[in-house]
């Protein structure tokens, strides 16, 4: 599963010069999670909520949405970023 929050990221990312190179994936995120044979995850308003509410000082809001979702779905999270260890997220990398 892929988050819309992932995509959003991607697309913000690109946008502000932090991905460059990326333009072919940026104007395409749902093109590219089909044809990998990923499963769109979208953010619902209970998704939302939990993100807001999760505790710690820590703002980014993407990652806060992916924490939110990975716990409310029992979902293992890929991602090298520590900072999803401290919401005690199953966290793969």
């Amino acid at each position: 599963m892929v988050s819309a929050a992932s995509a959003w990221e991607i697309a913000t990312k690109f946008r502000i010069g932090k991905l460059p190179g990326c333009e072919a994936v940026a104007t395409d995120v749902a093109g590219h999670i089909r044809r990998q044979g990923f499963e769109e995850l979208a953010i619902g308003v209970a998704d939302a909520g939990r993100a807001g509410r999760l505790p710690g000082p820590y703002r980014d809001p993407f990652d806060r949405m992916l924490a939110a979702q990975s716990l409310a779905r029992d979902l293992v999270l890929i991602s090298a970023d520590r900072v999803f260890d401290h919401y005690n997220v199953d966290r793969l990398w």
